[in-house]
């Protein structure tokens, strides 16, 4: 059933002039303030704001993330498991220190293993390096 349209033109999607934006004018005419920020400015202004602790009868500003990161501790260390699983993930993705992967102590065997490997690499990158020169020489004579 269709409606008929109204004689001043008025209706759903067909608003009253008068009311309708004039040209040159916004619907929005202040837009967004200035200075509203986003979750992650807000996030890490929280993070950051410091709060005072009492720590065995002392009492201590710290970051509200320090805080966080010390009441997660306490809780590891009272028993729960959660907690302590998420420390040490923590622990395992930001304690990557570079010094550690590279004084590791290799076995004489897999020194061995590994030396052949790179002889055995070196040896087909020479192979390699002297096919493709033999083969430029060759086109260049060719399209002389």
């Amino acid at each position: 059933m269709r409606r008929k349209k109204s004689s001043t033109g008025t209706g759903y999607g067909n608003p009253p002039i008068h009311s309708q934006f004039q040209p040159g004018q916004s619907g929005n005419p202040r837009g967004r303030p200035k200075g509203t920020l986003n979750f992650a400015t807000d996030l890490k202004r929280t993070l950051e704001a410091p709060i005072t602790l009492n720590d065995g009868g002392k009492t201590k500003r710290v970051s509200t993330q320090k805080a966080v990161l010390l009441r997660m501790r306490e809780k590891a260390l009272k028993g729960d498991a959660r907690a302590l699983d998420r420390l040490l993930e923590f622990a395992r993705i930001f304690s990557v220190d570079p010094t550690e992967t590279t004084t590791k102590i290799v076995s004489a065997d897999d020194q061995a293993i590994l030396d052949a490997f790179r002889e055995e690499l070196l040896a087909t990158a020479r192979a390699g390096s002297t096919d493709t020169s033999d083969e430029g020489s060759t086109t260049r004579e060719s399209n002389e």
